[in-house]
């Protein structure tokens, strides 16, 4: 382990010095970021591994104040929310505290200044109250000689402190106490704190707290059923629960004639007099307002434009319904955002780490995605032409100069924060799906999924989980090692490969994108035992393969010379309920955890059968019955 003592002893005497100095690369702000975060990092995860660590020294310019954070990540994500222990270094150099803190970004947000206000303080005073020792073991007040509002904005919410003089920082061994005994209280306050926010309190009865959010493996979603189902209710109650349904929802009926990408995202007009103008369509104006949502500035580095993003916590995910998607053959008018989708990339936590080294900025996440309108597109048109688009896609106003500017030299790409869901009926007016829609969506049998159940019309006992979008696109090792169930993807991968070796030589044989998006499931749902792991596993048989899987009894026969019993050819919805009865045994023949629903008031797990074995089983009925079949209702 690093030196803790020597550490915040450089970082807060050399702090006034080197915030006069060039930021990026800056060798001071290399140690905070990586042996400052290491060194508190290798103390919290004796007792807390699933704690993160997070800090900053600022994003392309100085902060005022560093703070290096400790996060419950069932409490809160960021600074901006709930409550955690942080390093908060003076903006004079003249010391650093130890400081229980809590965020008030979100809060406010939330329950508005008066109210947040008035929560923080009860908060305080609360804490104190129900944990004396917290009040003996640290000072009440803190002051870090800001002349910022973000800096300030630390010192007001601190429930109990601990103050080290830049000249006398004490030894590693009473750091280390201090750090252990804050984690302690950490723990003891955390049932206090979901008690005050809980509904029914004097915060919650206010306003509740926004639901807890589950990260979807994809973005784009294709909701099946028949009509009636409640599938673009759905999609409006998702965007509900972020308490900004007119901001973060957005409802397009899909036509019949829709045939190109233009009918989705707009298209260049030449007709009239005044020049070429860009005919603007509702989703090219909603995904340029979910990009303002991710955009907190546009820096220039090296002669281009790069943008900083907001902190995750606060991105809202926006909600695109395309109600009645397939109307319209799918292929044809969403051609471009099908392809595009794919090239979407995170970078991973290591890689994010030696970005940060080298260009000295503090990103929790980096992002990037090729553009879904080109900026040779923008380019054709003239300034009369451009400053109508501008003002179509709500970027009027000099805030917005230099997102605007981005766009002009980069183009619009889709943003991480949209989210896609078409709504699919299956009848004689509309189209089927090829692979190339299905492999890149996560289809949802609604009835299987969210099921109509008559008897609880008037008083349902489950709902939806609130949804979000990733980030994360592509799986590491680091990315599954936080998931106990299978925490290095082995059992996962063995899994898929198993149902590889019944699909091989077929139409329907798996690649590595169905392999990755496995994982991204494991990840997303981050399974903790092998029951909820099997409803993962589950749930992605229904998403991702059955809906590929169609044809007659032809079709669905496959040679499989392997077989024990010589019998050269298999049906193969029988092989694979044959195989998938002996890998999914202890969640075949009963039930699971739902993780798409939950308890309306809390009190009991929601649970489903097995919807793999109801699928095949259901789709080996209609090939019987039908001489074909398919994954659709």
């Amino acid at each position: 382990m690093n030196d803790l003592q020597q550490l915040l002893k450089d970082i807060s005497s050399q702090w006034v010095q080197a915030k006069t100095e060039k930021f990026g690369k800056h060798p001071l702000a290399n140690r905070f970021r990586k042996e400052l975060v290491e060194t508190v990092s290798s103390i919290v995860s004796e007792v807390r591994p699933s704690f993160k660590v997070k800090g900053s020294v600022g994003a392309g310019v100085w902060a005022d104040v560093a703070w290096l954070s400790i996060l419950d990540l069932e409490i809160t994500k960021s600074t901006q929310d709930g409550i955690y222990p942080v390093y908060a270094f003076k903006a004079d150099g003249s010391g650093v505290y130890l400081s229980f803190n809590q965020g008030t970004t979100e809060p406010l947000k939330r329950f508005g200044k008066k109210t947040a206000q008035k929560s923080a303080e009860e908060l305080v005073q609360t804490i104190r109250k129900e944990l004396p020792s917290l009040s003996a073991w640290g000072v009440a007040d803190i002051n870090l000689e800001s002349s910022t509002p973000l800096g300030k904005s630390y010192e007001a919410p601190n429930i109990a402190a601990k103050y080290y003089p830049t000249n006398a920082i004490p030894s590693n061994e009473e750091l280390k106490r201090d750090l252990l005994q804050l984690l302690d209280f950490y723990a003891e306050a955390k049932p206090i704190w979901f008690r005050l926010l809980m509904p029914g309190s004097k915060v919650g009865s206010e306003a509740p707290p926004a639901k807890k959010q589950t990260c979807l493996p994809k973005p784009f979603l294709l909701l099946a059923g028949i009509s009636g189902t409640g599938k673009t209710r759905f999609v409006r109650q998702q965007a509900e629960y972020n308490k900004s349904l007119d901001e973060t929802y957005c409802l397009v009926p899909v036509r019949p004639d829709w045939h190109e990408p233009s009918d989705l995202l707009g298209y260049v007009s030449r007709l009239g007099v005044n020049g070429a103008r860009y005919v603007v369509s509702d989703i090219l104006k909603f995904i340029v307002s979910a990009w303002k949502e991710v955009i907190f500035s546009i820096e220039s580095a090296n002669g281009k434009l790069n943008w900083v993003g907001r902190d995750q916590s606060d991105i809202r995910p926006f909600w695109l319904c395309l109600d009645e998607m397939n109307l319209a053959p799918v292929e044809q008018y969403f051609a471009d955002f099908l392809s595009i989708l794919e090239t979407r990339r995170f970078l991973s936590e290591e890689q994010l780490q030696h970005h940060n080294a080298d260009t000295g900025v503090d990103a929790s996440y980096l992002y990037n995605c090729d553009p879904i309108l080109k900026p040779s597109i923008i380019s054709q048109l003239d300034s009369d032409g451009q400053n109508s688009l501008r003002s179509e896609l709500g970027l009027n106003g000099a805030e917005f100069n230099s997102h605007w500017q981005y766009f002009c030299h980069r183009g619009i790409a889709l943003p991480f924060n949209l989210i896609v869901a078409g709504t699919v009926n299956m009848d004689e007016t509309t189209h089927g799906f090829s692979r190339k829609v299905i492999d890149r969506a996560l289809t949802i049998d609604f009835g299987q999924f969210f099921p109509n159940n008559f008897d609880q019309f008037f008083d349902p006992k489950y709902r939806p989980v609130a949804l979000s979008y990733p980030m994360i696109s592509s799986v590491t090792l680091n990315d599954l090692a936080p998931v106990p169930a299978d925490p290095d993807g082995a059992r996962s991968v063995e899994f898929l490969a198993g149902i590889n070796n019944i699909l091989k030589g077929t139409a329907f044989e798996l690649a590595y994108r169905a392999l990755n998006e496995l994982l991204l499931s494991v990840v997303c749902f981050a399974p903790a035992d092998d029951e909820t792991l099997y409803a993962v596993w589950d749930d992605f048989l229904m998403m991702k393969l059955l809906p590929r899987i169609e044809g007659d009894h032809e079709k669905l026969t496959v040679f499989q010379p392997q077989n024990p019993d010589n019998d050269d050819s298999q049906d193969l919805l029988v092989s694979l309920f044959r195989h998938l009865e002996s890998s999914m045994a202890p969640i075949w023949n009963g039930d699971r955890p739902d993780l798409l629903r939950e308890s309306v008031n809390g009190d009991t797990e929601a649970r489903t059968k097995c919807r793999t074995r109801e699928k095949i089983e259901w789709m080996s009925d209609r090939l019987v019955s039908h001489g074909f079949t398919s994954f659709w209702p």
